[in-house]
């Protein structure tokens, strides 16, 4: 397996945040791209339901911060896991499922995450249109494991972790999943941080 490059592309992941009446936060999803070559990230056609490779967050809180018409949101330092589900069983009604199989690595964001949601009005409405957010995380888990018949693990490809960049819709899904108030689908690009020098 060769490492990737400092600003290679490590991954594509799309996922939702899921925010509960009490104000914590988390997000679940699934890899669209890993550096795992010719290793089957899907059972069938690509959807969070036929995903091998998933992802599950810690639940977080986030604090609030207004400046006109951008809402940012203080996300604290904190992990998020990668999981291989040899039968793939996740889906975005039990946000849970995402959390299941194999845990093959952890990640724990370096600093805060400011998370942007920019607001415009449509139809005299004043609704949310986009949201935005970038941080960095290091490994400080990884597990090799056996897949498509071979050996691998993201510590030899990623090195130290990676650096995301996310895009959200500001509408949310509706209804969401019981015990959760506002679901907003999202897609996130990360790059290699690399190794120490």
């Amino acid at each position: 397996m060769t490492a990737l490059l400092p600003g290679e592309l490590a991954w594509y992941v799309t996922g939702r945040f899921y925010g509960t009446p009490d104000g914590e936060l988390a997000d679940y999803g699934y890899f669209l791209h890993l550096p795992f070559l010719d290793v089957p990230l899907f059972a069938g056609k690509r959807s969070e339901t036929t995903a091998h490779f998933t992802f599950a967050a810690k639940p977080f809180k986030a604090d609030p911060v207004v400046n006109g018409s951008l809402s940012l949101g203080i996300d604290p330092v904190g992990e998020f896991s990668l999981y291989l589900q040899v039968r793939p069983a996740a889906r975005f009604d039990d946000p849970a499922s995402f959390a299941q199989g194999v845990r093959i690595a952890t990640f724990r964001r370096t600093s805060l995450v400011v998370g942007t949601t920019v607001y415009g009005t449509i139809d005299r409405t004043t609704a949310p249109l986009l949201v935005s957010n970038v941080f960095s995380a290091t490994l400080i888990v990884s597990a090799a494991f056996e897949f498509g018949g071979a050996r691998h693990d993201l510590a030899q490809s990623l090195g130290r972790g990676v650096t995301q960049f996310g895009t959200a819709a500001g509408t949310p899904i509706v209804p969401p999943p019981a015990g959760y108030e506002t679901v907003l689908p999202f897609t996130g690009s990360a790059v290699a941080i690399g190794r120490p020098g």
